[in-house]
Parts: structure tokens; C-alpha cells; sequence
């Protein structure tokens, strides 16, 4: 379980400074999969960040399995990172200098994983190994940053927005992939988003507004990524 406890975050200094988190407390059950909403401004992004470790909160605790990662200096947070969480962005961040099979056995090599090609099968690329960033399309990119991100067998996977820059098509096909790869794998999945009709095919779904959790809600019979609505 990762628990978060009255996280407080706050940018800028002075009179400019701005408190983006404040009071954020949940539980996320392990193999669940939480789709968090709210729109731009509304601290989702940086609620993600904080919890995954790649941004530390003011005041607060995260922990997992009563592990507490707040209070961890910078070398033990980049090896729990490298243990426990796979992340994928909006923008794909693919070494554009590395083919398919380069940039995913990157994530691989992290956790000595000798089968990661066994994952570019399964988003469908095994025909796409030696193809570079710049010859794939979007959805082939995001494919890639999704097979790299699992590649590293993380227990926790956090998706910012994976389908912003996709078509509708694309998007759903990702949705989809992710949501099938998730049931195989068996890895906690926290996906953050602005489009409401994602949250259908989560299985608990966190709104937020001004920094705050305003609501939560669990879904009895979670929608597949065909089912719903764009």
C-alpha cells in the first residue's frame, strides 16, 4: 500500500510564493488502479511527482508498505526510484540517438532484465527494433516509453497525461495496452489526467480541485479503453 499522509507543497518565495498541495491525504491499495482528474492548476501533476519520489513534498509523508520515503537523502531516493517505480510522460523522452531495442533495454539494464524484448512484442513493435525515435509515430513513441517504464519490472507505474499528445484512435489503443499489460503484470497504476471519460476505465478515481482532494470514488465494473466516450 502506498500511504500519503497531509502533503503540503508550495512553489515560488515571498509574495509569490503558492501552496499547489495542501492537506493531500490517501491510501493507494497494491494493484489498484487510480486515475487521478482535475484540471490544469489543480495540483494533480505535482500530487504524482510527490508520490513517486521525483519531487520532495514540504510537509507530509509518503510511504510504501510503511517504508516512508520523505525523509530519504538523495542516493537512497534514486535507488528506491530504480527499484520501485516505472514513470511515463506526456512527451516521450526517448534518446533519439538509441533504436527501439537501445532505449528500452535502458530501463531494462536497471533491473537486470535479460527478457525486455519480450515486452516490445507485447506493445507490438518486435518489428520496430532497430526503427529510431524519429521514424516512429507518436503512438509507436509512446508504446516504446511504456515497454522502457515496465522494462525495469517496477511495482508502481505513474503516467502523467500518457495520451495528451495522442489521436483518439491512438489513444484508445494505448489505453487499452496499458489496461491489458497491467491485469498480466500484475503493478499499481496511477494515471493522471484532465479527460473525465478516462476515469471510467480506472478502478478508483480521485478528483482534485485547488490543491485539495475533493472527491473519491471506486468503480464496481471498471470500462475497457473501446467503451468509452473521447
Amino acid at each position: 500500500m502506498i500511504s500519503i499522509k497531509n502533503l503540503h507543497k508550495f512553489y515560488g518565495n515571498g509574495e509569490s510564493r503558492n501552496e499547489v498541495l495542501k492537506g493531500v491525504s490517501l491510501d493507494i491499495e497494491d494493484g489498484d488502479f487510480v486515475v487521478i482528474l482535475g484540471a490544469s492548476g489543480s495540483g494533480k501533476s505535482t500530487l504524482l511527482n510527490v508520490i513517486s519520489g521525483l519531487e520532495p513534498a514540504d510537509t507530509g509523508n509518503v510511504s510504501y508498505n510503511d517504508r516512508d520515503i520523505s525523509s530519504m537523502n538523495d542516493a537512497d531516493m534514486t535507488l528506491f526510484r530504480k527499484e520501485t517505480i516505472g514513470y511515463v510522460f506526456q512527451q516521450y523522452f526517448l534518446l533519439p540517438n538509441l533504436n527501439v531495442d537501445k532505449n528500452v533495454k535502458m530501463g531494462a539494464d536497471l533491473a537486470g532484465n535479460k527478457n525486455y524484448r519480450t515486452l516490445i512484442e507485447a506493445v507490438g513493435l518486435a518489428d520496430k527494433l532497430k526503427k529510431y525515435p524519429h521514424e516512429l509515430s507518436g503512438g509507436e513513441q509512446q508504446r516504446v516509453s511504456i515497454a522502457r517504464a515496465l522494462a525495469k519490472r517496477p511495482q508502481v507505474l505513474f503516467l502523467d497525461e500518457p495520451t495528451g499528445a495522442l489521436d483518439e484512435a491512438t489513444g484508445r489503443m494505448v489505453l487499452g495496452l496499458i489496461c491489458k499489460l497491467q491485469k498480466e503484470m500484475g503493478f499499481t497504476m496511477v494515471m493522471v489526467t484532465h479527460n473525465q471519460n478516462i476515469a471510467q476505465i480506472a478502478d478508483t478515481v480521485i478528483s482534485m480541485n485547488s490543491g485539495r482532494i475533493v472527491n473519491q470514488s471506486h468503480n464496481d465494473n471498471p470500462k475497457s479503453a473501446d467503451e468509452i466516450a473521447w
